[in-house]
């Protein structure tokens, strides 16, 4: 029940805090003097002014704000680009340096030197175009050739190869034009006959005052192409005519930053350094400068150049643009960072400054708020008192209700204990009820199998009697045997029968499946030779079940029946049924398939309640399947049914797997010895 302390109820009549509050309140009242009574009251245009100017206080704080951020955010992304711009232009360098040695040492060759002096004789060709085609296995270049003095190629490595440079005149390159003045060639292009972009190195093969020949290496750096496209980078190189040559975007390749002049052109013809390549488009690109000033260059791409946003102005997002050369030519390397995060930056720090302001302004509304609220206390607390006396007399009525409803409840669980008890205990009479059931619609052939062996004890027992007067005791001693033997099996048919009918608790075990169908079919085999029913099996090895024994026998028992009877009801000839047991996804399987009349569908939303029945009036109680599924569920498994191939109704049993144990090899033994008896 709730109570107030007594501290509290007495903080009410004259506390500190009480008093201040009080004198407070005579001042909001009058009490006290706070304005002289001859102020005029703030103009209306005064109030509209401090707020327009309180607004432009935070738009300017924001605005000062964003542009230090971008400025920050500038020169923050400018730091990581240019130490990747180095990482870049490194690896470029040392890719490049890594073939500047070999068309040196290939003008040393006496092979190559022989040729240059005897081009027609074609053994020292081919001895030189196997020299060349083994130095670029081990160097892996894309191809190394030799040129005379005009331009003519008489040895390549790729000369037994479609495309072979062996015989085409590359004069007209600056490369061959280069070393063929004693100055080591250095040329990037697309290559005339393999239509492959390629950087050349070339060396002149001196022979005393003159130039023999030159020496050309020709490397791909498209692996550069395919490293950079998987970087998050957008980076480029371009020559020194601005055209870009190595991109991490396809889409940039053999491009111009900017037009090209009307020479430049030419030049590049004249070359035919990008003549594969097409019109060399220029990249539609703008520059312009940051709101901050001057700390970077910042470009925009116009759409289609790079991935527009909706309703975005014709040029896409702000890239930084930042460069370097690469040393040892005359390439840059360039590099654009997008500017999103510069911009989020800058966008972060406005708003946090005006949300500064705004809480600042917010902080000093309070405490002129807070003025006004006092009074509000004083008032408040003298309610609060009523409300708590109130709050005690509605605690205690219901209080009151809950002790009884509380009663009540414990009253009602007791009394649902005791139907569950109930409820349990005529379950299980009820399977058990199911099994005595089934044991006397099988009384007929029971008796007709235990009929058997009786009249031949009596038969064997007066021929004994006859056999000893005569003293054939050889006769006498075979009787006895098969007396002993039909003993033997008709004690199998009786403890068969006393193990199914007994009562069992669920008590989950390893139960092997080849041996609970074996003692179901035992319980029915007079049955299904009476009624020639064609019965067959699909019982994969060693599949053991998590259940009891004895249970899953009266559940198989009873579909088996449900199976001939269909059979019989349909007129099926032959009357076909089929048992399966298999492992599945959820653990072990057992289905039984027969030939019947299947079942309807309006049917199979109730197949499974309790006394529903499509037999017959006197035939069934509807209880067979309805107790087969509770055996089921007790297992942790499920029954359920559907159409079989067979074109009838097929009834699945789905159960946890079990292991394999002791206990479950003794009883597959024990099964062996009662399908013997079955079967004899």
């Amino acid at each position: 029940m709730l109570k107030l302390s007594a501290p509290y109820r007495a903080g009410f009549a004259g506390s500190p805090g009480d008093l201040r509050d009080k004198a407070v309140l005579a001042r909001f009242n009058g009490d006290a003097p706070a304005i002289p009574a001859g102020a005029p009251p703030l103009p209306r245009w005064r109030f509209w002014g401090a707020i327009g100017l309180w607004l432009c206080l935070i738009a300017g704080g924001g605005a000062l704000a964003y542009l230090v951020g971008e400025r920050a955010g500038i020169r923050s992304l400018q730091q990581g680009t240019l130490h990747r711009l180095d990482i870049y232009a490194t690896s470029l360098r040392s890719e490049l340096s890594r073939y500047e040695y070999l068309p040196q040492v290939v003008s040393l060759s006496p092979d190559v030197l022989d040729l240059l002096r005897k081009p027609h004789d074609s053994s020292l060709q081919l001895d030189a175009n196997v020299y060349l085609e083994t130095v670029n296995a081990h160097a892996q270049a894309s191809a190394i050739y030799v040129m005379n003095e005009n331009g003519l190629t008489l040895a390549a490595s790729n000369w037994n190869q479609p495309g072979s440079f062996v015989d085409m005149n590359f004069s007209y390159r600056p490369y061959f034009q280069d070393a063929l003045r004693g100055v080591p060639g250095r040329f990037y292009g697309i290559g005339t006959v393999s239509r492959e972009p390629g950087y050349y190195f070339s060396f002149g093969i001196p022979d005393g005052l003159r130039q023999l020949g030159v020496a050309t290496v020709k490397v791909n750096l498209d692996k550069l192409d395919a490293a950079w496209s998987h970087s998050a980078d957008r980076v480029l190189a371009i020559d020194g005519n601005g055209v870009v040559f190595l991109s991490s975007d396809p889409g940039w390749k053999f491009r111009a930053l900017r037009p090209l002049s009307s020479e430049t052109l030419q030049q590049l013809a004249q070359t035919r350094q990008y003549t594969e390549a097409g019109a060399l488009t220029p990249i539609d690109m703008r520059e312009h400068q940051p709101l901050s000033g001057g700390a970077g260059t910042v470009v925009q791409l116009r759409a289609g150049e790079a991935p527009q946003r909706a309703g975005a102005t014709p040029f896409g997002p702000d890239y930084l643009l930042d460069s370097r050369p690469v040393d040892g030519t005359d390439w840059k390397l360039i590099m654009l960072s997008d500017m999103k995060p510069v911009h989020a930056l800058a966008r972060t720090s406005a708003l946090a400054t005006m949300f500064a302001l705004v809480f600042l302004t917010l902080l000093v509304m309070y405490f002129q708020q807070r003025r006004r609220i006092v009074h509000q206390r004083l008032a408040a607390r003298e309610a609060l008192q009523g409300a708590y006396d109130e709050l005690e007399h509605k605690v205690e009525l219901r209080t009151e209700a809950l002790s009884e409803a509380n009663q009540h409840l414990q009253t009602e669980i007791a009394e649902r204990k005791r139907a569950e008890e109930i409820l349990k205990n005529t379950l299980e009479d009820l399977v058990q009820t199911g099994k005595m059931a089934v044991l006397g619609q099988m009384s007929a052939g029971i008796t007709h199998e235990l009929n058997q062996p009786l009249a031949a004890l009596r038969t064997l027992s007066a021929n004994a009697v006859v056999y000893l007067e005569r003293g054939q005791s050889d006769q006498v001693d075979l009787n006895l045997r098969t007396i002993c033997d039909l003993t033997d099996r008709m004690g199998q048919i009786t403890a068969q029968l006393k193990k199914f009918a007994r009562r069992s608790a669920v008590e989950l075990q390893s139960v092997p499946l080849a041996d609970v169908i074996a003692d179901s079919l035992f319980l029915l085999g007079q049955r299904i030779r009476q009624e020639r029913i064609e019965l067959e099996q699909a019982v994969e090895p060693r599949l053991f079940a998590r259940c009891e024994g004895n249970r899953l026998e009266q559940v198989l028992v009873n579909l088996l029946v449900n199976a001939f009877d269909a059979t019989a009801a349909a007129g099926a000839s032959p009357r076909r049924v089929r048992i399966v047991a298999r492992r599945t996804v959820e653990g072990v399987a057992v289905e039984v398939h027969d030939n019947g009349t299947g079942i309807a569908p309006e049917v199979m939303p109730r197949l499974f309640e309790p006394f529903f029945t499509t037999k017959e009036q006197g035939l069934g109680l509807g209880l067979g399947l309805a107790i087969s599924a509770g055996i089921v569920r007790d297992f942790g498994g499920l029954l359920r049914a559907g159409d079989s191939e067979l074109g009838g109704a097929a009834f699945i049993v789905t159960l946890r797997n079990g292991h394999r144990g002791a206990q479950g090899m003794q009883s597959t033994q024990g099964t062996q010895a009662t399908q013997g008896a079955l079967h004899g």
